[in-house]
């Protein structure tokens, strides 16, 4: 199981309890800064606005490609670390809503790491430094640091180890310790 506290509801699903569970107009002030976020080609504004105004952890370089949607209820719980790149259309989610309950849980994405294109993390996964999640995945798992993983489900495809060994040559990532 993911890294997730469980809150049971009782009578219609959980969402319909969803603003017992966090203020409206927390919900607004956060879809108005992901939306802005999300079409601004700065980098630097985006992090800006996500730590400012959204509580985020953000390292320093790290770049959230265009239309990248974050939580939108609890994006306080997502952290990033540095020299990280989050892929076009990636979706980060800190909480779901479910028929008989809802569950929190924190995202932590290291540093140095690269998710692909139109991704979904789950919450409560945590992703390892130096980690590589190939386009589309959804990650519903934790993933070890310096690991390749990929697919709906998502799989690993590389451990740290393998991937040394399939860069120990190479001109650019064969430089990585």
């Amino acid at each position: 199981m993911r890294n997730t506290t469980r809150y049971p509801v009782d009578g219609a699903n959980s969402l319909w309890h969803v603003y017992k569970t966090v203020p409206f107009w927390k919900v607004v002030k956060n879809f108005i800064v992901i939306q802005l976020a999300r079409y601004t080609p700065f980098l630097g504004m985006k992090n800006w606005l996500y730590k400012t105004f959204l509580g985020l952890k953000v390292g320093e370089q790290t770049s959230f490609a265009l239309m990248v949607m974050l939580d939108v209820m609890f994006p306080e719980k997502i952290s990033v670390g540095r020299n990280t790149v989050i892929g076009y259309n990636t979706t980060i989610l800190a909480h779901e809503y479910l028929i008989k309950e809802y569950r929190l849980g924190p995202v932590v994405i290291g540093s140095e790491v690269m998710i692909g294109a139109n991704s979904t993390i789950l919450p409560g996964v945590t992703i390892g430094d130096g980690a590589i999640v190939s386009a589309g995945t959804l990650v519903h798992k934790d993933v070890p640091a310096g690991a390749f993983v990929g697919g709906n489900p998502m799989q690993m495809i590389y451990s740290k180890e393998e991937m040394a060994k399939r860069w120990e040559n190479d001109s650019i990532y064969g430089k990585i310790k």
